[in-house]
């Protein structure tokens, strides 16, 4: 039986709370969970590094929760401390931040809430300790800056309801964003070629493959499930035309000459880079790839940590095809997880990989990094059909995307986009 606490941490909201040392973060975590999650102690510093919990905190739903060390840690492992807190800001889609009520808001709390609003990070004032101490300074000072500010006492419960409305009034609307559900209407049919991958665990499937089955039937449409090699009489036995055909990356060009050209055919991954991020930078990204020369130096950034197959995708695969595609050898380096370089001025390509395990925030983050440097950034399906020749056509269900592709500057606001429909 499947339920919220099974959600993707990639598919979950992520609240993470800032503060100083012994301002009551800890405390603030188990009162939210109603659950004995954290270590409280009066010893200041007591969180050392940041520490994530999935969890389902009702009326919220599903939630990746992090306590995170204080923002005002001194000394050598401080600041490393503080580095780390601060880059968990990079994946937060809210931010709580905790400042104890006898407390004056000073330079720590000015640097995270500049910091966050660079990264359109809502913020939520958490004035904690109010059980000891009612002063207005904190009030005051988060009515100055425009923010929110709930009275919260994690010893009598006072305020934690109030602060669970303002979550949810803070959360981005990005967390409800759909797979595909704005691609299909109710009784149509997608076919997924899913071929059996080596890196899934046997018995199962890897997870965009889920994602899309699952957000097919929650649409109220069918979805068809077949392995490349079934592809071509799965389509003619169907009796009607399927209104959209997904493939793995890796069958792309088995897949395009099976399905017939007046339907529409994309990947896996080329949907996750729409989910997870903005397919249109992924895409223009992609242009770059016309201009690498030997010699260049390519980043292949994996948001998970898998164990690497003989034939792995982004170690293997991808540089195989770059190469061949400039004719000459290329240099790699390669990132996974958490473990993405902040500089990446040295590269002339960033290769992405789906995302499915980071969350949308973390993954605009890293696309606003490569543009900041001035890098292109691409997708694995992205790539993998621009090196097979057949971008033009795995975008055809994202029409705006597919101008970027051929050069043409599409209006920023994009939200909702269907496919053409044919009369």
């Amino acid at each position: 039986m499947s339920s919220l606490n099974q959600t993707p941490s990639g598919e979950r909201l992520h609240l993470s709370i800032f503060g100083r040392r012994n301002a009551g973060k800890s405390s603030l975590i188990n009162a939210l969970t109603g659950q004995p999650i954290a270590i409280v102690s009066e010893v200041a510093g007591t969180t050392t590094d940041p520490v994530s919990k999935a969890m389902e905190i009702l009326p919220i739903g599903p939630v990746l929760l992090t306590d995170t060390a204080g923002i005002d840690d001194v000394g050598e492992l401080g600041a490393l401390r503080v580095s780390r807190t601060l880059r968990v800001l990079d994946k937060t889609d809210v931010c709580l931040l905790v400042v104890e009520s006898s407390a004056e808001p000073g330079k720590w709390e000015e640097q995270l809430v500049a910091r966050a609003r660079e990264r359109s990070t809502p913020i939520v004032i958490v004035q904690s300790k109010v059980d000891i101490s009612a002063e207005g300074a904190v009030r005051t000072w988060a009515q100055a800056l425009g923010l929110r500010c709930v009275p919260v006492s994690a010893v009598t419960g006072q305020g934690i309801e109030q602060l669970k409305q303002e979550l949810i009034a803070a959360a981005p609307l990005a967390a409800e964003r759909s797979l595909l559900g704005d691609l299909v209407l109710p009784g149509e049919t997608v076919i997924m070629v899913v071929p059996i991958d080596k890196a899934a665990p046997k018995g199962r499937l890897i997870l965009p493959q889920v994602m899309a089955i699952r957000d097919v039937l929650d649409h109220d449409a069918m979805a068809m499930v077949v392995k490349e090699r079934e592809l071509r009489a799965c389509l003619e036995g169907l009796g009607h035309k399927p209104r959209l055909v997904i493939t793995d990356s890796q069958a792309f060009l088995k897949v395009a000459a099976d399905t017939p050209r007046d339907v529409p055919m994309t990947s896996f991954s080329i949907l996750m880079a729409r989910h997870k991020g903005d397919l249109h930078l992924f895409v223009e990204g992609a242009r770059a790839l016309r201009a690498l020369k030997v010699g260049d130096r390519v980043l292949v950034s994996e948001g998970c940590t898998h164990h690497k197959q003989g034939d792995d995708i982004g170690t293997v695969q991808i540089p195989r095809w770059l190469r061949q595609m400039v004719g000459g050898e290329l240099q790699f380096g390669f990132s996974s997880g958490l473990d993405f370089p902040q500089d990446l001025a040295s590269y002339a390509l960033v290769v992405h990989c789906g995302a499915c395990t980071l969350n949308r925030k973390e993954v605009l983050h890293r696309q606003r990094l490569a543009s900041e440097a001035g890098v292109p950034m691409t997708n694995y399906g992205v790539c993998l059909a621009t090196v097979h020749g057949i971008l033009d056509r795995a975008l055809e269900p994202f029409p705006h995307a597919k101008m970027a592709w051929l050069g043409g500057r599409p209006p920023r606001a994009r939200a909702g986009l269907r496919l053409a429909r044919t009369t």
